[in-house]
C-alpha cells in the first residue's frame, strides 16, 4: 500500500473485510462540498478485504456519492437520485406493470435488477418480495432488493462498484455492487422539509425527514433517521378510441378511462438506525436495521364492455355473455340451459355502439330477472386499480475487533448475523369476480408474497510478512444463508369459482386473481460458502489481488468462482488497472416456485396468462426445466489519471452471461394443455390463453466504457467543481431459443440507450451555492404495451437539473430547484403508419421505455435545519 493508505489503516482500529472486494475507485465529487473534497480523500470501505482504500488506489472502478450530493435532488426516490449520478444505472417508470409498479427494478450496466448485489454497511441486503412479472423487457421476472426504502438523509455515502464481485460476495454480483453506508455521527443532526410538483400540476410530493446522532454511553453512538412522504399519482394519458366511442354512445365513461402514469404513494414511512459501541480491548459491537412501510396504488387496463372475454362477451368478442340465474333442480345455478323454469336466456349479438340500447338486450336481459349480464351493473366497462401495502424490515447485529495472542495475533475479525423480511400485501380495487355474478365484491385482497432471509458471516483478515514491498493482506471467511419465499392465500372471493363458472364467466378477481390454498405455502433454500482473498503490494508500483469462493446450495448444487485484479502505477499521475473474474447468480426461491395469473396485452389484445413454476408438467411439456444458476465471465481494463485538482478514470468492461434467467415468451395453450391444467387443479383455465415460466434460455455479451472526470478550481470568487460521467453500453443476445421470442431479444438489446452522460457544475460561495447537471440520453427503442408493432427508434434527448441554496445562517438552508427544468418531453407514441393502429389506441401519450421518465419537469423547494 502507499504511505497514506498505511497511515489510514493504522488509524482505523477495526477494519475488517467489509462484505465486498471492490478495488479502484473513480469519484463522483459531492456537490456543495468543494472545500472538504479538496482536503479529504474519498475512501471506500467496500472493494477490499484490507484497510479502506482511497478511490484512486484500487484495481476496479468505484463511484463514491457523498451525502451532500444525495441531498441535491428534487426527487425523493433513491433510485432516481442514483440514476442522475451513475450513468450506467437505468431506471424505468413502470405504469400498468402489476407488482413492478410497486417496487421498481433498476439496471446497472444493462443487466437486470437482480444482477447487482446490494449491501447495507457492507452486509448483504435482502430481496424484495416483489417479482417483476411485467418488468419491461430487461427486468421481466427480476427480483432484486427494494432500494427505494433507503432515505438519503440516513446515508454517509453510497459506494458503487462497477465490476463483477461474486468471488468476494457470492450470488448476484455480476453487474456490480452498491454499498449504502449509514451515518455514524454521535452528535448533531438535521431536519428537512421538501415539497415538489410536476409542471403538469400533478405528482405532488411532500416529505419530512430527519437524522440525529447521539452518544451511546461515552464509548459509542446511536444514529437514527426517519423519512415520511406522500406522493400523488400522475397521468400522461388521453382517451382511448373505444372508450371515446362508448361516451359518444351515451355511456358514462371516465375520461381518460385508463391512466398511464406514476402510482400514488401514501404514508411512506421509513426508520433507520445505526448503533456502535466500543467494548474495550480492541473490540466493538454494532447493530443496524430498518422498518419501512408504504401504500401504493396505480392504474390498470380498461375493460371494454363489449369485448372483454369471460366478463362481457363470449370467446368471439361479438356476442354478449349472458348468465341464466334460474336455480337448477338441486338449488345450484344451472349451466345456462334454463332448466329451472324452462326459459332460455337469449343469444344477443353486439350490433351497435352500445349494446344496452339494443331492443333484444332490453327485452332479453334488462327486463328479465332470470338473465344477467355485467352490462346491467357496469354498462360503461371498468378499470381496476392495482396496489398494495409494502413492508420492509431488517436487522444486523455483530462484533468486530482485533485478536490477541496466538498465531492470529493482530488479525481483524468480524462476526455478524442478519435477518431481512419483505412483505407485499396486494390489493385490487374496482374489479369483479365474474363467476360470482351480481353478488361480486368490487375490491379484493388477492394475497401476499413474503421474502425472508437469514445469514451468518464470519470474516477474518491478517497482514502477513512475505518479504514483499508491504505486508500481504490475507483474508478468509464463511457464510451461511437461508432464503424463503412464502405465498399467502388471498381472501376467498378473490379466487373462488362462483356459481357462474359453468357458464364461462371468469374465476377470481379480474386482472389479478387471488392465490388459492393450493398456491399457498413456503419454499426454502439454504446455502453455505467459504472464500479466501489475498491482496499484495508486490512492489511500490504494483498491486495484485486474488479471490476464490466456493458456494454450495441445497437445490442445484455447488459453484466455484474466482477473481484476479491488478493495478500498476506507471507514473505518479497515471495508473493502469484490470480485473478478470467469474460469477454467478442463483435463481431466487420465488422464481423457482411461484405461480401467478396476470392480465396483460399481447399483440395489442388484453389476455389472461398463467406464470407456472418451471417444473410444472405443462411447463415441462413446453420446454421448461429446473432452473440453474446464471454464470458469467467479466473483464475490465482501465486507467486512472490525476494531476493537481483533476481526476479522471476510463474503464472498458466486458460481461458474458450464460443461461440468463427470465420469463419465457407467452406460449398459446392448446386444448390438450388446458385439459392437463384442469387435471392439475389450475383454476380459470378456460379464460387462460397463454402460459409462461422462468427459464435459463439465453446468453448475452455486454460491453461498454465508463469515463469519469472531476476538476475543482476557484471560480467567480467561489469554489467550483466540475464532474463529467459518460457510459457507452451495448448488449448482444448471442444465443436464445424459440421460447424467448424475437421481440424479447430486441428489447434486451435495444430498450436502453447505448450512450448516457452527465455534466455537473457545483459552485459554492459563502452564503449561496448552486448545482447544475446536464443529462444526455442516447437513442433507445420506444416500446408501448410490450407490443412489437408499436416499436420505433426514439430520439436522443438532453435534460437539465438545477438547484440553488441560500445559507440563511449556520443552521438553516433554503433551497429551490427543478429536475428537467426545461420540461424536455419523452418521445411521443408514434406507431408506424403501416401498422394501422391509432397512436392513442391504449390511452398512452409517451413511450414508457423513456430513460428519463415521461412525467416532464418537476420543481421543488426544500428547507433544512442543521444542529
Amino acid at each position: 500500500m502507499n504511505t497514506s493508505i498505511t497511515k489510514l489503516a493504522k488509524s482505523i482500529r477495526y477494519v475488517v473485510a467489509a462484505s465486498v472486494t471492490l478495488g479502484s475507485v473513480s469519484a463522483v465529487t459531492p456537490a456543495f462540498a468543494q472545500e472538504e473534497a479538496a482536503s479529504i480523500e474519498k475512501i471506500a470501505v467496500v472493494g477490499s478485504r484490507a484497510a479502506p482504500r482511497s478511490i484512486g488506489d484500487s484495481p476496479v472502478p468505484i463511484d463514491i456519492i457523498g451525502a451532500d450530493e444525495l441531498a441535491k435532488s428534487g426527487n425523493t426516490d433513491m433510485l432516481e437520485i442514483l440514476k442522475g449520478t451513475v450513468p450506467s444505472l437505468n431506471v424505468h417508470s413502470n405504469p400498468i406493470s402489476d407488482a413492478a409498479s410497486l417496487v421498481r427494478p433498476a439496471n446497472l450496466r444493462g443487466l437486470p435488477a437482480d444482477s447487482t448485489l446490494i449491501l447495507l454497511n457492507g452486509k448483504r441486503r435482502h430481496r424484495s418480495s416483489v417479482i417483476a412479472f411485467l418488468g419491461g423487457g430487461i427486468n421481466d421476472g427480476a427480483q432484486g432488493p427494494d432500494i427505494s426504502v433507503i432515505p438519503s438523509i440516513a446515508l454517509k455515502q453510497v459506494e458503487v462498484l462497477r465490476d463483477g464481485a461474486a468471488a468476494q460476495y457470492g450470488s448476484d454480483a455480476i453487474a456490480g455492487v452498491m454499498n449504502f453506508v449509514l451515518k455514524d455521527d454521535a452528535e448533531g443532526g438535521s431536519l428537512a422539509v421538501r415539497r415538489g410538483e410536476y409542471y403538469e400540476g400533478d405528482g405532488t410530493s411532500t416529505e419530512v425527514s430527519g437524522n440525529v446522532g447521539m452518544p451511546l454511553t461515552r464509548d459509542g453512538f446511536a444514529n437514527l433517521s426517519f423519512q415520511y412522504k406522500n406522493v400523488d399519482a400522475t397521468s400522461r394519458s388521453v382517451q382511448r378510441p373505444d372508450a371515446q366511442a362508448f361516451g359518444e354512445a351515451g355511456l358514462n365513461v371516465a375520461n381518460p378511462a385508463q391512466i398511464w402514469g406514476s402510482p400514488e404513494i401514501n404514508d411512506d414511512i421509513t426508520l433507520f438506525g445505526n448503533v456502535g459501541l466500543d467494548l474495550g480491548n480492541d473490540k466493538e459491537f454494532y447493530m443496524f436495521g430498518n422498518y419501512s412501510e408504504r401504500d401504493v396504488r396505480g392504474g390498470f387496463y380498461y375493460r371494454n364492455p363489449h369485448t372483454r372475454g369471460t366478463v362481457y362477451s363470449v370467446d368471439d368478442g361479438a356476442t354478449l355473455l349472458i348468465a341464466d340465474l334460474t336455480p337448477g333442480p338441486v338449488g345450484q345455478v344451472n349451466d345456462g340451459l334454463g332448466l329451472g323454469d324452462g326459459i332460455d336466456c337469449p343469444v344477443i349479438p353486439i350490433t351497435s355502439a352500445n349494446v344496452t340500447s339494443q331492443q333484444d338486450y332490453i327485452d332479453g336481459v334488462q327486463n328479465d330477472a332470470n338473465c344477467f349480464a355485467f352490462n346491467e351493473i357496469l354498462p360503461e366497462g371498468f378499470t381496476p386499480n392495482f396496489g398494495g401495502n409494502i413492508t420492509d424490515t431488517s436487522l444486523t447485529i455483530g462484533t468486530k475487533g482485533e485478536l490477541k495472542g496466538g498465531v492470529l495475533e493482530g488479525a481483524l475479525y468480524d462476526l455478524s448475523g442478519s435477518v431481512g423480511r419483505s412483505e407485499s400485501n396486494f390489493v385490487i380495487y374496482n374489479t369483479i369476480n365474474a363467476s360470482l355474478g351480481p353478488d361480486t365484491p368490487r375490491d379484493f385482497k388477492p394475497g401476499s408474497y413474503i421474502q425472508l432471509e437469514k445469514s451468518f458471516n464470519a470474516d477474518i483478515s491478517k497482514l502477513v510478512d512475505m518479504g514483499l514491498y508491504e505486508e500481504v493482506n490475507v483474508a478468509g471467511g464463511l457464510e451461511w444463508r437461508e432464503e424463503s419465499f412464502q405465498v399467502v392465500v388471498g381472501d376467498e372471493a378473490s379466487f373462488t369459482a362462483g356459481p357462474l363458472t359453468s357458464q364461462k364467466f371468469g374465476i377470481g378477481s379480474n386482472g389479478f386473481p387471488g392465490f388459492k390454498p393450493a398456491d399457498g405455502g413456503t419454499s426454502t433454500r439454504r446455502n453455505y460458502a467459504g472464500y479466501v482473498d489475498v491482496e499484495a503490494q508486490v512492489t511500490e508500483s504494483l498491486l495484485l489481488g486474488g479471490a476464490l469462493r466456493f458456494e454450495d446450495y441445497d437445490t442445484f448444487g455447488s459453484t466455484t468462482n474466482y477473481k484476479f485484479s491488478a493495478q500498476l502505477n506507471v507514473t505518479d499521475d497515471l495508473s493502469l488497472r484490470s480485473s478478470i473474474s467469474s460469477g454467478f447468480r442463483a435463481p431466487t426461491v420465488g422464481q423457482a416456485n411461484v405461480s401467478n395469473v396476470q392480465t396483460s396485452l399481447d399483440g395489442g389484445v388484453l389476455v389472461d396468462s398463467a406464470l407456472l413454476p418451471p417444473t410444472n408438467p405443462i411447463s415441462v411439456e413446453l420446454g421448461g426445466t429446473e432452473l440453474q444458476p446464471e454464470e458469467s465471465q467479466s473483464f475490465t481494463l482501465g486507467a486512472i489519471y490525476t494531476y493537481d485538482n483533476f481526476f479522471m478514470t476510463v474503464d472498458f468492461y466486458s460481461i458474458d452471461v450464460e443461461d440468463r434467467i427470465s420469463q419465457s415468451d407467452k406460449i398459446t395453450l392448446s386444448e390438450s394443455n388446458k385439459l392437463a391444467l384442469k387435471a392439475a387443479g389450475v383454476a380459470n383455465v378456460d379464460s387462460l390463453q397463454q402460459v409462461s415460466f422462468f427459464t435459463n434460455d439465453f446468453d448475452t455479451t455486454t460491453k461498454g466504457v465508463d469515463v469519469v472526470a472531476n476538476y475543482s478550481a476557484d471560480l467567480f470568487e467561489g469554489d467550483a467543481t466540475f464532474s463529467l460521467a459518460y457510459n457507452w453500453n451495448d448488449t448482444e443476445v448471442t444465443k436464445f431459443s424459440a421460447i424467448t421470442g424475437d421481440f424479447k431479444v430486441k428489447r434486451l438489446e435495444e430498450d436502453l440507450p447505448n450512450h448516457r452522460g452527465t455534466f455537473t457544475w457545483a459552485q459554492a460561495w459563502e452564503e449561496v451555492s448552486m448545482f447544475t447537471r446536464v443529462n444526455y440520453y442516447g437513442e433507445y427503442q420506444g416500446v408501448h404495451v410490450d407490443y412489437d408493432a408499436t416499436a420505433i427508434t426514439a430520439d436522443s434527448a438532453v435534460t437539465v437539473d438545477f438547484e440553488v441554496s441560500y445559507f440563511l445562517n449556520e443552521s438553516i438552508t433554503l433551497s429551490a430547484g427543478a429536475q428537467n427544468i426545461f420540461d424536455q418531453e419523452a418521445t411521443r407514441i408514434n406507431i408506424p403508419a403501416s401498422q394501422g393502429i391509432p397512436n392513442n389506441n391504449w390511452g398512452g401519450v409517451y413511450y414508457e421505455t423513456s430513460p428519463f421518465g415521461f412525467n416532464g419537469g418537476l420543481y421543488y423547494v426544500n428547507a433544512t435545519y442543521n444542529f
